[in-house]
């Protein structure tokens, strides 16, 4: 065990652990991945992916790399965008989720390039995409800061970042969400997807992230610049935007 140390949830383990024990996670769920978005958000997630595809400014001809891009909602919805002249990149990290993905993306009738990439190490050229989008994978990497760098270098000046992520709820309906999250997830996971402890640590991994505020501030140390973002569902989630001058 080296002696760096992170989180995976409320553990305290080693960095090479965390990346294992996320992939297990994602490998575990990635069958039902889908299936569960939709029963944990109750369909939401659709309408924050629609939002962010919305405040994405993304035109035809455009280039957008998707990371952590998983069964491929935002890749897909890119691809109507930017159309024939353009270019959507789908990575991800893990194997399972990144299949998905491509099938998903080949079943809709779309040839779009797959790349299976750690996000703090992304293969592609400076100054390159007009958008780069993370949703709902920033929580899982382990240098957050180091992530957040590789995104903007690969951004072309005036280019933006857009990361949806799960964030600090409204402080009212806190006991609730707490309630829904640590008692009614990992039901539903059980249920579902066979897997209990994989939706305990997504519960868990969302009160380690950063908060709305936090997470502004790792993204302008970063060197992006205008950084704002955008509470839903009462702070659920948050949709932080950051553009490459």
């Amino acid at each position: 065990m080296s002696d760096k140390t992170t989180h995976f949830g409320f553990q305290t383990v080693d960095e090479e652990a965390k990346q294992r024990k996320v992939a297990e996670v994602f490998s575990s769920v990635a069958q039902k991945y889908d299936v569960m978005n939709d029963l944990m958000s109750m369909g939401l997630h659709r309408l924050w992916k629609a939002f962010t595809i919305q405040v994405s400014g993304v035109r035809a001809g455009d280039r957008v790399l998707d990371v952590a891009g998983g069964t491929a909602d935002l890749s897909l919805a890119f691809a109507k965008k930017v159309g024939a002249r353009g270019q959507v990149w789908l990575t991800d990290i893990n194997h399972a989720m990144l299949s998905r993905g491509r099938d998903r993306v080949v079943d809709a009738g779309y040839a779009l390039p797959v790349a299976q990439c750690n996000a703090e190490k992304l293969p592609f050229p400076d100054d390159w995409f007009d958008c780069v989008t993370v949703a709902f994978g920033l929580r899982n990497m382990t240098h957050k800061d180091v992530a957040i760098a590789e995104m903007r270098r690969v951004l072309r000046p005036g280019g933006r970042l857009l990361v949806l992520e799960f964030s600090r709820v409204w402080k009212p309906l806190a006991p609730l969400y707490d309630f829904y999250s640590f008692k009614v997830l990992p039901w539903m996971g059980d249920k579902v997807a066979s897997d209990a402890d994989s939706y305990r640590y997504l519960a868990e991994s969302i009160r380690m992230h950063p908060g709305q505020e936090e997470l502004k501030q790792l993204m302008e140390q970063a060197g992006l610049a205008r950084v704002d973002y955008f509470n839903l569902s009462a702070g659920v989630v948050a949709l932080h935007r950051g553009y490459k001058i």
